[in-house]
């Protein structure tokens, strides 16, 4: 007997703990609708999510021009692309079509339209003054919006991400978490023969590096993890009270990690476009998101060198 669409949503959702308002009730259902079309219509995931970089490259380039509907055409273009992005992981669920071309893809889709956007303000505002001032943007905003890109945005969701995989890792075990390792995944790339994995080892090579990226930045977690998986090597074997613990420090983040990652970006974007003052956006990641990002980074690492304190010391 097929499930009910209300079925198919709820199994979607990963906790709810986790998932934010704007998701649950606008950008998942509209996923879930488009995956059970396109999975009638045998469409691959991974075609999906190729056509999420078209879609969100489009809005980019539509966020070039000053004029409104060109600013609404791209926040419509970049609305579609972010349903497929939420679609094409619950098609590929539905069909069970999980690749590895399509997780390299997954991972790649979101930094094609922020490249695109990236450039749009840059290039919309080459020539005007820097408010305030007789002095023209030109390359001050493409180094910001490369600040904006390269050293925030890539970063805080990098870190989002990982703290929110932390939390389903507290809260439902490994198999309800992708919280993964740079070992284990050097251990796969070793694994892979030097002829004939070309795209395995990318993908491995990168991934490596992401997660190195993530332990470095959070030493404190690292060391209480080390102490939880030399414990319980079964994650379902913590003890009820390290849980809650842990998820009474770690859910009031999980707001932070919401924000760090599309929709207050989106919205962000949207009306710093309309309002044609798109400098805005840039800056909002450089100072608002950069300060969220600190604290919720942090909050994180105080609470786990205290949890760390309370139950290995």
């Amino acid at each position: 007997m097929s499930k009910k669409f209300s079925e198919l949503l709820r199994e979607s959702f990963k906790s709810d703990d986790t998932e934010e308002w704007l998701d649950i009730h606008f950008t998942r259902p509209i996923g879930l609708a488009f995956a059970l079309l396109w999975k009638r219509l045998h469409v691959h995931p991974n075609t999906v999510t190729v056509m999420s970089m078209f879609l969100g490259a489009a809005a980019g380039y539509m966020f070039y021009f000053s004029d409104l509907w060109h600013n609404i055409a791209g926040i419509i273009l970049l609305m579609f692309a972010n349903f497929c992005d939420s679609t094409d992981g619950q098609l590929a669920r539905l069909t069970g079509q999980r690749t590895l071309i399509g997780r390299m893809l997954d991972g790649f889709s979101s930094d094609v339209w922020f490249t695109a956007i990236y450039f749009a303000i840059v290039f919309r505002i080459y020539d005007r003054d820097i408010p305030f001032t007789d002095v023209h943007w030109g390359l001050w905003g493409f180094l910001m919006c490369l600040i904006a890109g390269v050293v925030c945005h890539t970063r805080q969701c990098a870190l989002a991400d990982y703290y929110r995989q932390i939390h389903l890792y507290f809260l439902l075990g490994k198999k309800g978490s992708e919280l993964d390792d740079s070992k284990t995944q050097q251990d796969i790339l070793d694994s892979l023969p030097e002829k004939g994995a070309f795209w395995d080892r990318a993908f491995y090579f990168n991934y490596r590096n992401y997660c190195r990226g993530q332990e470095k930045r959070t030493p404190e977690f690292q060391a209480f993890y080390k102490h939880i998986k030399a414990k319980y090597p079964n994650a379902e074997d913590m003890p009820q009270g390290l849980r809650a613990d842990f998820r009474k420090g770690s859910l009031p983040l999980m707001k932070y990690t919401n924000m760090l990652t599309f929709n207050t970006r989106g919205i962000t974007l949207y009306i710093s476009c309309l309002l044609d003052v798109p400098y805005v956006y840039p800056l909002f990641e450089i100072v608002v998101l950069t300060a969220m990002c600190v604290y919720m980074h942090r909050s994180h690492e105080a609470m786990c060198r205290r949890l760390d304190t309370k139950y290995f010391s």
